[in-house]
């Protein structure tokens, strides 16, 4: 396909091979439960929707969850229900549950109209402000070329604020100091990680060891948001109770891709997360939310907004109510984020 329906440009050859492999041929690609494409009265490509599959286990059962991607049709208005056509096909394959993070509006109102199910817990973003006139900047300008030039003024507008004595939305000392349980790591290590970090999970992914390397190798890649940094928490024992990653650009708005926590230690590890971005002078942060993670966020000062969300189209309602409860691992890597194609840099 020679265009990805973005306002009649041309997609790169490189945006285009990171498609294909990740909807097509990549690891998480199925051929039993297929991406699709739609076609017009005129035999044209009119519509698409990318599908990648991840392996999950929910209470000891082995499932196969099938996460719908890129929804996109061109002509809408000649063609309206093409989406909904679309949509439909997909939720027919043999997947054991469907689901998608990143439901604009338009899709979220289909879904719903399709018994689709979605959570509001697991669909706010949240944004925690560091240094207000850097967040803004960058905020306002992380596409433009102005923002290299708007960057330092903004900064050196927060620096003013602080010698006023007002500090922003800055961390603490005492907070800062949860930095000596951080271990930066690399992403075989995370990898490691995960399994042990979502095991009080009813649903989780099973991804074989080659498959989840593959997942965490892919979600380090994201050169539009800035260099990966992937710490552990450690207890001081030396074992881990959380983990987290993100991108940042230097100055800028970091964008948190994964956090993980054992029970109870959630407030630990966020709090680890917001004192190593401070250090490293980051305007603020900003990630998805998730059930468990909601009430440790409280009294941290954070922002929270409604941008896409996560839906769940299944019949099963033992699975529709362990998301309810918050007892299901999925959005980032366990899902569709990781992929390269999201925070890619394609010109």
């Amino acid at each position: 396909m020679d265009t990805f329906f973005r306002l009649g440009k041309k997609t790169s050859l490189d945006l285009m091979a990171c498609l294909a492999e990740f909807y097509l041929s990549g690891p998480t690609a199925d051929p039993e439960i297929p991406s699709l494409v739609h076609i017009n009265d005129k035999g044209a490509i009119s519509g698409f929707v990318g599908v990648n599959v991840v392996p999950m286990t929910f209470s000891d059962k082995s499932l196969r969850a099938a996460f719908c991607g890129a929804l996109m049709v061109r002509g809408r208005e000649q063609d309206p229900m093409a989406g909904a056509r679309l949509l439909k096909a997909f939720l027919s394959g043999r997947q054991d549950l469907s689901l998608s993070e990143t439901a604009n509006t338009t899709s979220l109102e289909m879904s719903r109209a399709l018994r689709g199910v979605a959570f509001a817990s697991y669909s706010l973003e949240w944004m925690r402000i560091l240094r207000p006139a850097a967040f803004a900047c960058d905020m306002a300008l992380r596409k433009s070329p102005l923002r290299k030039w708007a960057v330092p003024v903004a900064r050196g507008l927060d620096r003013l604020h602080e010698w006023s004595g007002f500090a922003g939305g800055r961390i603490g000392k005492g907070v800062a100091q949860t930095t000596k349980a951080v271990k930066y790591v690399d992403a075989g290590t995370f990898a490691d990680s995960i399994e042990i970090l979502t095991s009080h999970y009813q649903m989780r992914p099973h991804w074989p060891d080659r498959l989840l390397r593959h997942v965490v190798g892919e979600a380090f890649e994201k050169p539009l948001y800035g260099v990966p940094i992937a710490a552990l928490v450690m207890a001081p024992n030396g074992s881990p109770i959380g983990a987290y990653l993100y991108h940042l650009r230097e100055g800028g708005v970091g964008r948190v891709l994964q956090i993980l926590a054992l029970p109870g230690r959630e407030g630990k590890v966020i709090d680890c997360l917001l004192a190593d971005a401070d250090e490293r002078g980051a305007a603020g942060l900003r990630g998805r939310t998730h059930p468990i993670l909601m009430e440790a966020m409280l009294g941290r000062r954070m922002l929270f907004a409604n941008a896409s969300n996560t839906i769940l189209f299944s019949h099963d309602e033992a699975i529709i109510d362990c998301f309810r409860r918050g007892k299901a691992f999925v959005n980032g890597i366990a899902g569709e984020s990781w992929g390269r194609h999201i925070g890619g840099d394609y010109k």
